[in-house]
């Protein structure tokens, strides 16, 4: 099966993990599902003396397709994250040119509706707010405004291109945010898979691991195959 039928197949079932049964990984992901990988192929001449001292063949067998899980659950958090610093970056380069937009609209209105005092407390009222959220309403506030009172503005020289830009830009900016929040929210939602899924293999990378060194502790030749060669080497100096 391909990374993507192993993450359909045993995603529904790490989603019965409690939180507090989520393990997140200790040693670099593609080191660790590296080595899953290489501990299914190790353990296959040993099978018959591992199962034989009590090892439960299921973990064997779901090594490579829990690791293929796994290995595409990563995959997708990491689409996920980038997807996201994109969208963040675009939008701190387009926040501020929608803010200096959105402040030259009210200085326009301001002048063009002078003479409008109910007109000019629609436009304070539309000033009030400094968040992100504000600016993005405001843009359409103002567009509606003007096409609502379309005279004043033609008279200093304004055109109707100027709602519809701001009507347009307000939808861009939204959307722009909206994609930003939303897939930071998708990103911790796709990792909580990842360690869902890490949790799955790692429990039969421990119990084979387990068992292997239970039956091989005289047997050094079989035994160094049943510990980890990262941690050996990186960790256990």
């Amino acid at each position: 099966m391909s990374n993507s039928d192993d993450y359909a197949l045993k995603l529904p079932l790490a989603m019965q993990l409690k939180p507090d049964e989520i393990k997140t990984p200790y040693i670099p992901v593609g080191v660790y599902l590296q080595e899953a990988e290489d501990l299914y192929h190790w353990c296959q001449p040993d099978r018959e003396k591992l199962l034989a001292a009590g090892l439960d063949e299921t973990f064997v067998n779901d090594l490579p397709v829990l690791a293929g899980a796994t290995r595409e659950a990563q995959s997708i958090w990491m689409k996920n994250a980038q997807a996201r610093q994109d969208a963040e970056k675009a939008w701190a380069e387009e926040a501020p040119k929608a803010i200096d937009f959105r402040d030259q609209m009210l200085h326009t209105f301001r002048y063009a509706y002078r003479q409008m005092p109910d007109v000019l407390t629609r436009i304070a009222e539309i000033s009030e707010g400094t968040s992100h959220a504000d600016m993005i309403q405001d843009l359409n506030d103002l567009a509606v405004l003007g096409r609502e009172n379309p005279e004043p503005l033609t008279t200093i020289g304004q055109t109707a291109d100027l709602f519809t830009q701001a009507a347009t830009l307000s939808d861009e900016m939204a959307d722009l945010r909206a994609r930003a929040n939303g897939e930071k929210f998708d990103e911790n939602e796709h990792k909580q898979n990842r360690d869902r899924l890490y949790t799955l293999l790692k429990t039969a990378v421990d119990e084979v691991r387990q068992c292997g060194k239970f039956v091989f502790w005289r047997q050094p030749d079989r035994l160094r195959g049943y510990n980890s060669k990262y941690i050996r080497q990186n960790i256990n100096k």
